[in-house]
């Protein structure tokens, strides 16, 4: 995958001033990987700083992780320099052996791959019988959604189901961030958010996006470096139909089974 993209100004990185949201957001899929992951081997693909590493390392029988970014990965690296296997790659070509792994994750960045179908193939190619793929994305079918810059195609729940079907996966799915449970002014600036998006008026950077969180969230925390076990309440995801379009969560949960 060939870019000039500067995928720090839209990544969610360690220590970055964010929503209490997004940080409940990260620690929620994490918690949810983590049954899929325990005594597997697994990797983590687009893994940006890394929030979520060492929690499943602890879990995995083996865990490698791995981002397009080399900026990034500087910054990951920083932080756990040798407890973690960290390589720079590409999701649409991986360099691991055919049946090689259990698990593979990839959570906020499905929309960033030129090609998905490359990626769902190197799953498929890579993970043994009934291996997984994880996938936690942004959910398109909001009526006031708003993309990220950079990205090039999204998925809803129908969307991922076709695509892994195609290729020999099972897929389930579940929801997170449940939108009847926002704030007054969230529910309130939903329509104010549509207009600012058909006009293109919204941010597009994370940086850029400070000052309109702190209007919608209030008070920002830090984005922390590392999860551990309970240092964020858990939040369960939600069981959904693969036989419609999902309009009730913010975030979808994708866990595709590739057939034996």
């Amino acid at each position: 995958m060939k870019t000039t993209v500067d995928f720090l100004k839209v990544t969610e990185m360690a220590n970055d001033l964010v929503s209490k949201e997004q940080v409940q957001r990260s620690f929620d899929r994490y918690y949810w990987a983590k049954s899929f992951c325990e005594g597997k081997t697994t990797l983590e693909v687009a893994c940006g700083t890394g929030q979520g590493l060492g929690y499943l390392s602890k879990v995995t029988k083996r865990f490698v992780a791995g981002d397009f970014s080399r900026d990034i990965l500087d910054i990951t690296q920083q932080h756990y320099g040798s407890r973690i296997d960290l390589l720079q790659l590409d999701a649409q070509q991986l360099p691991f052996a055919d049946q090689s792994l259990d698990v593979i994750i990839l959570f906020e960045a499905i929309y960033y791959l030129p090609n998905t179908d490359l990626f769902i193939q190197e799953c498929r190619r890579l993970l043994k019988p009934n291996g997984k793929v994880l996938i936690a994305t942004a959910n398109k079918d909001l009526f006031d959604f708003n993309p990220s810059p950079y990205t090039h195609k999204y998925f809803g729940v129908l969307e991922l189901k076709d695509i892994f079907n195609q290729y020999g996966f099972e897929t389930e799915f579940f929801g997170n961030t449940p939108v009847g449970e926002l704030s007054s002014i969230q529910r309130w600036t939903r329509g104010i958010k549509k207009i600012a998006v058909k006009l293109n008026l919204m941010p597009k950077t994370a940086e850029g996006k400070k000052w309109l969180k702190k209007i919608i969230f209030g008070k920002l925390v830090k984005m922390p470096g590392e999860i551990t076990e309970g240092l964020f309440s858990s939040s369960n995801p939600i069981s959904l139909s693969d036989q419609k379009v999902d309009r009730e969560y913010k975030v979808i949960f994708c866990a595709a089974t590739l057939k034996s």
